[in-house]
């Protein structure tokens, strides 16, 4: 079954996310994470799935969260889902293999519609 995990510091931000797919059909489980460090545990010990990601959270960042899934050769697909707009940081997130996307804050059914377009994983069976 296919699974996306929502890592984001604001429940509103999860909240919306977890609506479009909702509403956009898919039917694989989504679970949301507030917490950066819990949900990196938790998915330390998953299967490879598809994690939207903040960048600026408390304690871990979302660099911090790349990072570490790097560091321990943890494999999830990974839609950055930001608030920033610097070009630093669109350019940084291409060095990560694992991240497909990056994605401007809010999220919203045209932005959902286009990644689902381009990742396979988004796809309603």
């Amino acid at each position: 079954m296919k699974k996306i995990f929502l890592v984001d510091d604001q429940p509103i931000a999860n909240f919306i996310t977890k609506k479009l797919l909702e509403v956009e059909g898919f039917n694989g489980e989504v679970r949301d994470f507030t917490d950066s460090t819990e949900a990196f545990e938790y998915l330390s010990n998953e299967d490879e799935s598809l994690i939207f990601l903040d960048l600026n959270m408390p304690v871990m960042s979302g660099w911090d969260f790349l990072e570490e899934l790097q560091k321990r050769n943890i494999k999830h697909q990974v839609i950055i889902l930001s608030s920033s707009t610097s070009q630093f940081d669109i350019q940084k997130a291409k060095l990560y293999p694992d991240v497909l996307q990056y994605v401007v804050k809010p999220m919203n059914k045209q932005k959902f519609l286009e990644l689902a377009g381009n990742i396979d994983y988004l796809k309603v069976s």
